[in-house]
């Protein structure tokens, strides 16, 4: 068992195509055919919900996927291209009924107000459990998808962008207050639909956008929809201690995810956000099976099938179910307040989180047996905001 005392552990799948690792889309339990359906997302969506997983991200980009990362390539034996994330999380929204939806926006070359738009649609017709990770990009390959922009290389580039970033984040969340709670009147008799007085314009003028508001669309059911970014260094900590709610970062031990952990709640103090309001998520990609030995010899056989020994920005953990949740726990304790896994295939890896995994941690009480709440922000233990524009 757990120490009572201990917080209660929260776990989200990060979902990306056939799986994280290259090869996974060969195997034989595999769907490739299936991976632009919608049917393949609802599955997975409807497994990790059975899961009782607090929420899934899907990952989106405005390039094709790449090796490099930095650039396109030319090969022919990895899973290229993705479905929109937004709509395949508006898609599969109305199938499930408590696990939270983050699709990934690349904030660079998109605008605020059309995202603010599709985010509030999505927690509508998810009733609450809507959010979205943020991303910026420095690719010239993205930058020219749009050709209005010319992205300078070097050390400027960075901060440039998370400073857009932070100001995209300020315009999506006014234009989700800009309709009051109760803007909406619909009174039949009278014959009015809105109190245009609870419409709001925003007024944001900054160095990249300028926008009036108010929103076309109503105030969202969580009143914000969370906002997640993933963090690796310095500016990115300041994204999330400035304008996230969730925080997902890449610790390789528990020491270091002790020292992220007090690097990105400094840079909270420093943003003016006391205690710790952003929910911090290690991501680790894993490969799990029934002993550790299947495990490696798996994670071997798809490193041959890619002609490379698979490498990431996350911790790799590879290993049994009961192993894992003895890392979380430990993990745990360095002050994180979940876990983001990245399946290295699907669907096996996704089954050994919500049928092996959950249970072991649910067996040492240290992981729900229920929902506790039908939205995001309170299955997060986040408060619902009211609207800055609201008068008393």
């Amino acid at each position: 068992m757990t120490d009572p005392g201990a917080q209660p552990l929260h776990l989200a799948a990060a979902l990306d195509g056939a799986g994280w690792h290259p090869a996974a889309w060969r195997e034989p339990d595999a769907r490739p055919a299936a991976l632009f359906t919608a049917g393949y997302w609802a599955d997975l969506v409807a497994e990790a919900e059975r899961g009782l997983l607090d929420f899934v991200t899907f990952e989106d980009a405005l390039s094709l996927q790449s090796d490099s990362g930095r650039h396109p390539d030319a090969r022919t034996d990895r899973v290229r291209g993705r479905l929109d994330a937004v709509l395949t999380a508006a898609r599969v929204a109305p199938l499930t009924s408590h696990i939270g939806l983050i699709p990934t926006v690349t904030v660079t070359h998109t605008e605020p107000f059309h995202i603010s738009t599709a985010i509030a649609t999505l927690d509508w017709v998810s009733s609450g459990r809507a959010g979205v990770r943020v991303k910026v990009s420095g690719r010239p390959d993205e930058a020219a998808h749009f050709g209005r922009r010319t992205l300078s290389r070097g050390p400027e580039l960075a901060a440039e962008l998370f400073a857009e970033a932070a100001d995209y984040v300020e315009v999506i969340r006014r234009l989700w207050d800009s309709w009051e709670d109760d803007a909406e009147i619909r009174d039949v008799v009278t014959g009015r639909f809105i109190d245009r007085g609870k419409l709001h314009y925003i007024e944001f003028a900054g160095r990249w956008f300028s926008v009036k508001g108010p929103s076309i669309t109503p105030r969202p059911p969580q009143g914000q929809p969370v906002v997640a970014a993933l963090a690796h260094r310095d500016l990115a900590y300041q994204l999330l201690a400035r304008s996230a709610d969730v925080g997902f970062i890449t610790p390789s031990d528990a020491a270091s995810a002790a020292a992220i952990v007090a690097e990105a709640r400094a840079a909270q103090q420093t943003a003016g956000r006391t205690g710790d309001s952003v929910r911090l998520f290690a991501d680790l990609l894993v490969f799990l099976d029934d002993s550790t030995t299947t495990a490696q010899r798996r994670r071997a056989r798809f490193d041959d099938q890619a002609g490379a020994p698979y490498r990431s920005d996350a911790h790799i953990f590879t290993g049994t179910p009961a192993d894992l949740a003895s890392l979380l726990l430990h993990w745990q304790s360095a002050g994180l307040t979940g876990f983001r896994l990245r399946p290295a295939a699907i669907p096996r890896d996704l089954l050994q989180i919500t049928r092996e995994l959950v249970p072991e941690l649910q067996r040492r009480g240290a992981f729900r047996r229920g929902y506790e709440s039908a939205s995001l922000r309170g299955l997060l233990g986040l408060p619902r905001p009211a609207s800055r524009y609201a008068t008393t």
